[in-house]
């Protein structure tokens, strides 16, 4: 599947749909036994106060993988990324209650590259905090 979006249909500045992630706790039970990385401060909130966070946390690799998805979704083919990489600024802090956390992440066309590529900036915030820095995905355009 080639990449939908045609280099020439985009400029700095186009900004790809905004999307919302809940995160609650069944959220990351499920993560871990995906990834194998089932590391207390992800579902025990004993443990994780003990080593002094505020809460459980959601997994650094999950909140990775839901920030992509707004470049994925918008370029259609998820091999069309080439490069990613973030910054871990801030956990997101997952309650044990009904509502769990929210991922919200935006991103926009930052440059223009060679060969029909671009580089896209991704925001990632929960409860108001960045939760990645430095997150960038160079894409491979039609």
């Amino acid at each position: 599947m080639a990449a939908k979006i045609s280099y020439a249909d985009v400029e700095v500045g186009t900004e790809l749909p905004a999307q919302s992630f809940p995160v609650t706790r069944a959220t990351l039970v499920r993560y871990a036994g995906a990834s194998g990385d089932f590391n207390p401060i992800h579902w025990n909130e004993k443990f994780a106060t003990e080593v002094g966070l505020p809460n459980v946390i959601a997994h650094g690799m999950f909140t990775m993988a839901e920030a992509i998805r707004v470049v994925t979704d918008w370029v259609g083919d998820p091999a069309a990324v080439v490069e990613y990489g973030v910054r871990f600024t801030k956990p997101v802090i997952v309650p044990n209650d009904d509502k769990g956390a929210l991922i919200e992440v935006s991103a926009k066309v930052a440059v223009l590259l060679e060969d029909n590529r671009v580089r896209v900036d991704l925001t990632a915030m929960s409860a108001g905090q960045k939760v990645l820095g430095m997150s960038r995905a160079v894409v491979q355009l039609a």
